[in-house]
């Protein structure tokens, strides 16, 4: 009876229901991996980002091999080809079962029922922590709104906390798993950590040193106060269940007071779940449409030239411009910074939400679906719990707030180092650094027409 684990955005041994369930109903278990370069090209997954996968493949591989499990990585090519590879590779290995975890976006939920109408024996396991199955209104439906959601959902936790699952006994004898090939352009990502023991370590001082200041010191990109776990929750290295049961046992209670940073991080992973959710009963969103529809009527300027100049960081707006740098240079960007970058795009520059979120997704080791799409539609006043589209952020007044010393500013542009206090905001003209290049304030009624003149 040999058993196979289709590994998807789940690279981890620890806390993995479908691994669990094969090795603990089969004699022998292979692990499996379809890796389809096209369709990361289809998808601008960045470069770092693709590195980042490739060292996850490796670390798993590793960890599979202790317990002595083969792990098969085999390039597809397209994702169009998975049911006929994986056909094939069942038939190889004499597979009667095929694991994974059940996946809610729409076309991984399309490829999965294609296996099964290829009578392949793929047996699905909810590894959710909240299943869009399970939380809903009172009356069935889904939630549109984040905050009742969020009610919602720790209710449901609490009265169940989730449990983590051990990595199961070794199989057989320690086997050593090949290194997974380089599969296009990358970048280094090595500054963020892909083993299964540093990121477990990097979860723990987390919850037990910063998780307390967490509510404090979360928008100031300058603290870096924040998990830095986004990468690694993105291609399940780490499991959501993981990171609730270190939280509840480092801060106790507190996780359940949202007032607390302890219950603020807490939040952080039900906004993960929630734009899961939003893509899962809206697939809309997925197929790129706005999720308020009168939205789509907005006719955005969408000028090539300011484009450029937000990508590049060179705007004239200092904080700005520093989000932007530290994107391009870092393959990451503080979660404050991805708001007033992307409310600056959309709500100074008149861009397409899509452009911005396109560009994010080029460019980010965390570069997940569903969280991209669900901010920049949150920034846009485009999606559910949007911003009201007149809450229109004030680049200068958010870097003055966020970044008032400036240090954060100064290390992403070095040539504002000279200036301090009012001045490093709202640089002088000089021939190192450019001038604004829109009027917030007149641009600001522009905005407040775009969507105006869709609603009425």
């Amino acid at each position: 009876m040999t058993a196979v684990v289709w590994f998807r955005n789940d690279l981890r041994s620890l806390d993995h229901r479908a691994l669990s369930a094969a090795c603990a109903n089969h004699d022998t278990v292979r692990g499996l991996y379809l890796l389809c370069p096209a369709q990361l090209d289809e998808h601008i997954i960045a470069p770092i980002r693709r590195h980042y996968l490739r060292r996850a493949l490796d670390e798993l591989g590793r960890q599979l091999g202790e317990i002595g499990i083969v792990f098969d990585i085999i390039d597809v090519g397209h994702f169009r080809n998975i049911d006929d590879q994986l056909s094939a590779y069942c038939r190889q290995h004499h597979v009667d079962t095929v694991y994974a975890h059940r996946e809610w976006l729409l076309d991984e939920m399309r490829r999965d029922d294609g296996c099964l109408e290829k009578n392949i024996p793929l047996q699905l396991i909810d590894d959710s922590l909240l299943s869009p199955l399970e939380i809903a209104k009172g009356d069935g439906g889904p939630y549109k709104v984040f905050t009742p959601f969020s009610r919602r959902s720790r209710d449901h936790l609490a009265a169940k906390f989730p449990t983590c699952l051990r990595r199961p006994q070794a199989m057989a004898k320690a086997v050593s798993n090949p290194a997974c090939p380089v599969f296009g352009e990358e970048r280094d990502s090595s500054l963020w950590p892909a083993s299964q023991d540093a990121l477990l370590d990097q979860l723990r001082d987390f919850c037990a040193e910063r998780a307390d200041d967490y509510r404090e010191a979360r928008d100031f990109p300058e603290l870096d106060d924040t998990s830095r776990l986004s990468a690694a929750l993105s291609f399940g290295l780490l499991s959501p269940r993981q990171c609730l049961a270190r939280l509840q046992q480092e801060c106790g209670e507190a996780i359940w007071d949202g007032n607390s940073g302890a219950g603020t991080w807490f939040n952080e992973l039900l906004w993960r779940e929630f734009y899961r959710h939003v893509a899962y009963h809206f697939p809309k969103v997925v197929r790129g449409r706005a999720f308020q529809t009168y939205t789509e009527n907005i006719p955005w300027p969408n000028n090539q030239a300011l484009f450029e100049a937000w990508q590049e960081g060179r705007t004239g707006y200092p904080i700005v411009d520093a989000g932007m740098r530290q994107l391009r240079e870092s393959g990451w960007m503080h979660n404050r910074l991805r708001m007033i970058t992307a409310s600056f795009l959309c709500k100074d520059l008149h861009i397409d939400w899509r452009w911005g979120e396109r560009h994010f997704m080029e460019n980010l080791i965390d570069g997940d679906f569903c969280s991209n799409n669900g901010g920049w539609q949150w920034a846009a006043s485009t999606g559910t719990d949007a911003a009201p589209y007149f809450r229109i952020f004030n680049p200068t007044t958010q870097g003055q707030r966020f970044d008032a010393k400036g240090e954060f500013i100064q290390r992403y542009v070095p040539e504002l180092r000279h200036l301090s206090g009012k001045a490093l905001h709202q640089p002088p003209e000089s021939d190192i650094y450019p001038a604004p290049i829109v009027e917030h304030k007149e641009v600001r009624q522009i905005t407040l027409a775009l969507f105006k003149n869709v609603r009425d």
